[in-house]
């Protein structure tokens, strides 16, 4: 960048999923931003697989549990997930008043709530899900609950809301449609986990909004 960015020597926790985790790719949007901004630091939260929301099978690795674990020292805590709970299908949606781990309703108001008390001097931003076209998971409109994915971005961005917490919606902006034969052959092959140009591509978007915060 031509002009210092003010975030150059910050820390940042990335916390998320494959997606975040690096899958698929042989650079992560993460490495892209600490390069581009300066940071002294872009701790990888992602662990493939994982989701907003606990479930019985895997409840410690959700996000809404384990983002107590990750360091404290750090400047901005940004949070990309929600695909998974969407395509796994694996707990309700629930409704806004939840307030536990097990509905994604639940999940993103403990995992906010949960945020600005760990790092309540610290900047806070969420991440929505892109768009999806994933044959060996739920290549539909609908998963098997019949819900769509927007929904589980328009409840990422409701809840937010409710804490003030700032969304970059990528749902929206990302420019990376898969059901476009093109598109996905460029940026996201498998429907889901972006390539290196998607990450990079990822990068720009995110830098944007990280300037903005």
């Amino acid at each position: 960048m031509d002009k210092k960015s003010k975030w150059e020597g910050k820390k940042v926790n990335f916390l998320g999923d494959s997606i975040t985790s690096g899958h698929g790719t042989t650079i992560i949007y993460h490495e892209i931003i600490k390069s581009k901004l300066g940071l002294e630091v872009a701790r990888n939260y992602g662990i493939s697989a994982t989701r907003i929301a606990s479930c019985l099978d895997d409840e410690n690795n959700s996000m809404s549990v384990r983002f107590s674990k990750m360091e404290d020292d750090v400047d901005l805590i940004m949070v990309f997930g929600g695909t998974n709970d969407f395509g796994h299908d694996k707990s309700p949606i629930g409704r806004f008043d939840d307030r536990c781990t097990s509905t994604f309703y639940g999940a993103c108001h403990v995992l906010m709530q949960g945020l600005i008390e760990k790092y309540y001097k610290q900047t806070i931003a969420f991440i929505t899900p892109i768009h999806r076209d994933y044959d060996e998971d739920v290549s539909y409109e609908k998963n098997t609950s019949g819900n769509t994915l927007k929904q589980y971005v328009n409840i990422i961005k409701e809840v937010a809301q409710y804490y003030s917490i700032p969304v970059l919606d990528l749902y929206s902006s990302s420019g990376m449609q898969p059901k476009v034969p093109i598109i996905k052959g460029m940026y996201i092959p498998d429907g889901l986990h972006p390539n290196e140009a998607g990450h990079k591509r990822l990068a720009e978007k995110i830098i944007s909004f990280m300037e903005s915060l």
